[in-house]
């Protein structure tokens, strides 16, 4: 089995990307939403998906696949609103360009919301620049991360109940599955973050535990080609090591972690805060371990990252130069030394 570390969340891809990831000494990318990808036709083109895979292998950087698709192409999906057909004639369309672009992984999220926080600018270790949650702000204040770019520009107009959630992904899937198997493109989840019970912004919140990513992994059980986002940061946010342990079990043993958002909490739903890796709930070396039992065989990627000193916020600006911080070099340092102390 191989376990390997590839340059992930990049928003943009260009040169300043290119050389950040050679310098660091990675073998591969992967994109998220990626601005070089026009969204005007509702879908992501044939040519520029190739031209971009192409641009990718000629700076020696293999693309690991792609994540969520603009919010303006899926939020009717996720919300089931009138317009989601369409959206999701959209969705194939992009899942056929990216098979024959030679792009073999999406990701997609089905939060209606997106994700939320409540404080942009927290404190973290020696004064780095962190992101937190607390649910009672949550409910009075709402989103700080309402402008981002990747957050529906509308907001609910009812409210959207579990059941709801559940018959808009069932629809999803129906349609897309049978895409999937055509392509042999794979869909990857991600699991709710925050993890909470409550709905925020008027919407629930279905994936945001295990019993929830078991309900869907069993409706799914006839398709080896959907699978989960491993994002660790939003399972160690509902109860630790714990949450994390029982999912990597779970997906890990029935070959479906397609990839792996690796970052960590301090603390658990109602409140916590982002971290460095190796000071939060779980230890990241127990982690690895644990993928590496299960026979998980794909590849990870750093995930948000405090803002150190010289850092720009990692969440508001989106350019590859900001990308490119000092955080996120400590955070991918890191998890080469252990992967290479744990032999990958």
């Amino acid at each position: 089995m191989t376990i390997r570390l590839s340059l992930g969340h990049v928003d943009h891809y260009d040169n300043t990307i290119r050389d950040y990831a050679l310098q660091l000494g990675l073998a591969s990318v992967q994109l998220h939403c990626p601005s070089n990808l026009s969204v005007a036709q509702g879908f992501w083109r044939l040519d520029e998906l190739k031209a971009l895979r192409e641009r990718c292998e000629r700076d020696g950087l293999q693309l690991e696949g792609l994540e969520n698709v603009p919010a303006e192409q899926f939020y009717k999906i996720q919300r089931g609103l009138r317009g989601r057909d369409e959206q999701i004639e959209n969705f194939q369309r992009t899942m056929r360009n990216m098979a024959a672009a030679g792009i073999d992984l999406l990701g997609y999220n089905f939060l209606a919301t997106y994700v939320w926080r409540t404080d942009m600018e927290a404190e973290g270790r020696g004064g780095a620049s962190v992101t937190s949650f607390d649910l009672d702000e949550a409910l009075r204040s709402g989103n700080a991360l309402a402008d981002y770019k990747l957050t529906p520009g509308r907001e609910v107009e009812e409210p959207i109940s579990a059941d709801q959630m559940w018959a808009n992904h069932r629809y999803f899937l129906d349609a897309v599955l049978p895409v999937a198997e055509e392509t042999g493109v794979r869909l990857s989840l991600h699991p709710d973050d925050p993890p909470v019970e409550e709905p925020l912004g008027g919407a629930a919140r279905v994936f945001s535990s295990p019993d929830g990513l078991r309900r869907v992994l069993e409706e799914t059980r006839d398709c080896p080609l959907w699978g989960l986002t491993l994002c660790l940061g939003s399972l160690s946010e509902l109860a630790g090591s714990e949450t994390v342990n029982e999912v990597i079990d779970m997906f890990g043993r029935a070959g479906r972690i397609f990839y792996v958002h690796f970052r960590d909490v301090q603390g658990v739903v109602p409140t916590f805060r982002e971290c460095f890796l190796g000071e939060g709930n779980f230890d990241p070396a127990d982690v690895i371990r644990r993928l590496d039992a299960v026979g998980f065989d794909g590849f990870i990627i750093d995930d948000h990252v405090p803002a150190m000193l010289g850092d720009e916020a990692t969440w508001g600006d989106t350019s590859s130069t900001t990308y490119c911080s000092r955080g996120r070099a400590h955070a991918i340092g890191y998890l080469q030394g252990t992967l290479r102390a744990l032999g990958h």
